[in-house]
């Protein structure tokens, strides 16, 4: 089952203090003409994404304790099922069809545990001095949505590392690539914000683990990740069609072993989740600190 965000990592969030997001540090004076708003919003996403890089760099051990779970779909399950051919798929081999399956919920179960930062922010007085410099909340909200891709996008190399040592077809065509990232980032960033939203509601840890825990497992068999949608129930394939994670994974394999799919539509989805989580997890962020 999906763990939430070790100790070490709400630690090391203590480091985007406000000086580093921007905020005029003391006797400083404001500057005459303020930022455009797009490149205000770049800056934050940046800062938030080099001080998770940071996190990540100074304590690997979450990285490798988390790719246990996904190797363990990949190497069993994922094996299993290839050979005895339960699932059908096509043409395309079982352990092909479910790597990217699998990798959109490494991403999930990352993501959806993210809120509980921003309520060991709240305990520790960091959220409440984030809340109070300039920066527009929408801004914090995406800064820690797209860090949250970058930590995903590190546990998407270890996964894809292994898929291609079990001999699944990944593409080589570099621009491919670039849209896996692209569709990683959008689907982490939507699933956090969700996160973020939920803390923003639940208001403590402990009831943000458990509702995480509660929707986590529905959202991954509720999608595409494991199965086709043709193979469910009607009531699971109309489930699956309103759930991000399936347009997440259906964008991942036309990427990664070109598979037909829509991937305009799929992006548009995530483009569109993802902002509507922003401003929900923007509009309740103030709650927290009340």
């Amino acid at each position: 089952m999906p763990t939430p965000e070790t100790g070490s990592t709400s630690r090391g969030t203590a480091s985007a203090t406000p000086a580093e997001l921007g905020a005029p540090r003391a006797g400083s004076a404001e500057p005459a003409h303020p930022r455009a708003p797009w490149r205000l919003l770049l800056a934050r996403v940046a800062a938030m994404c080099i001080v998770e890089l940071q996190k990540m760099r100074h304590d690997r051990t979450e990285l490798y304790t988390r790719a246990i779970q996904p190797a363990l779909w990949l190497l069993i399950f994922g094996e299993t099922f290839s050979r005895i051919k339960a699932i059908p798929t096509g043409k395309v081999p079982y352990l092909d069809y479910l790597a990217p399956g699998i990798l959109a919920q490494s991403a999930l179960f990352i993501a959806i545990f993210y809120g509980i930062q921003i309520i060991w922010e709240r305990d520790a007085g960091v959220l409440a001095k984030l809340l109070v410099t300039p920066t527009p909340r929408a801004a914090l909200v995406t800064g820690k949505a797209f860090a949250a891709g970058v930590r995903s996008l590190a546990q998407a190399v270890a996964i894809l590392v292994l898929s291609a040592l079990l001999g699944v077809a990944l593409t080589v065509n570099p621009l491919r690539w670039l849209g896996v990232v692209v569709v990683v980032m959008l689907g982490t960033a939507f699933f956090s914000c969700l996160s973020m939203t939920i803390a923003g509601l639940a208001m403590s840890r402990d009831r943000l683990m458990g509702i995480g825990q509660a929707i986590t497992m529905p959202l991954f068999f509720g999608s595409n990740a494991l199965y086709p949608v043709d193979l469910m129930p009607g009531w699971l394939q109309a489930i699956s069609h309103i759930n991000p994670l399936s347009y997440e994974v259906d964008a991942l394999r036309n990427l990664l072993i070109g598979t037909p799919g829509h991937l305009l539509l799929d992006i548009g989805v995530l483009v569109v989740a993802a902002i509507a989580g922003i401003a929900a997890a923007s509009a309740l962020l103030g709650r927290l600190v009340r």
